[in-house]
């Protein structure tokens, strides 16, 4: 007897294991010689009960279907003299219906392989998932029509401000210790912005001409926009933002 090296794993049922008989004795599927194919199969399913492994029943239901064909394979035909005006019926290939469910599970499993590799190839592709910006967007009054005001527009506004600040007067190159705390530039933003009761544009927020001081100026502007403490406003895109105190905002960046 045949030596077989078994794996129930790599068989996902009977017709995978008849395809795999296919393969690999170049057997015409639509052709399919039933005793030898049985005879294969049997010996596999014996195979798997001397390694004692569980053979489950939808195997041993394609046995006796293989079994039952391969027995009509073998009955004898008769043919009935019949007059030249009259044409009989062919018989029915026994096989007929077992080619059909071969080549239906066929195009199936062929197209299970190419969604898996289409998987792993998705799978080399690593991506960054969107960025959640909602904390710095501001809800705009109801009676009115602005857009609003995203970081991307904020990012925007402070390049253009920098091109300004860089052709108005060269920003400060003197090394210098002096940091700014963002609450105190919180405060005193929501300061200006409270006792001219007015909206201001957002450009006028940045007085002094130094890299530091301008940095923090619109940190602070973003801090006060995530807490909900300032209003920023563009009529549309592309134009001028103006930035006002919400109601009941005090100095100390607190409503």
């Amino acid at each position: 007897m045949e030596e077989y090296n078994v794996k129930i794993d790599a068989f996902e049922g009977p017709l995978d294991l008849l395809l795999h008989l296919i393969n690999r004795l170049e057997i015409d599927i639509y052709d399919i010689p039933v005793s030898e194919i049985t005879e294969q199969y049997l010996l596999f399913i014996h195979a798997m009960k001397e390694l004692k492994l569980d053979v489950a029943s939808e195997y041993l239901v394609m046995a006796a279907t293989l079994l039952a064909i391969k027995s009509k394979m073998l009955l004898p035909k008769h043919e009935e003299e019949q007059d030249e005006e009259f044409f009989y019926e062919e018989e029915e290939d026994p096989r007929d219906e077992l080619v059909e469910r071969l080549i239906e599970y066929k195009k199936y499993k062929e197209a299970a392989h190419e969604f898996k590799s289409l998987e792993q190839d998705r799978g080399l592709i690593y991506t960054k998932p969107p960025s959640d910006l909602s904390d710095y967007a501001k809800e705009a009054p109801s009676d009115k029509q602005d857009l609003n005001v995203t970081i991307y527009d904020m990012l925007a506004a402070f390049q253009k401000l920098m091109r300004r600040k860089k052709l108005q007067k060269p920003l400060s190159t003197k090394v210098t210790r002096q940091e700014i705390p963002i609450e105190r530039r919180m405060g005193e933003i929501l300061e200006l912005l409270r006792e001219k009761r007015e909206r201001k544009s957002f450009y006028d927020l940045f007085p002094v001409p130094d890299r530091s001081h301008i940095v923090v100026t619109f940190l602070a502007v973003l801090e006060l926009m995530k807490r909900q403490e300032i209003i920023v406003e563009q009529e549309q895109n592309f134009a001028e933002i103006f930035v006002t105190a919400q109601k009941g905002a005090d100095s100390s960046g607190n409503r």
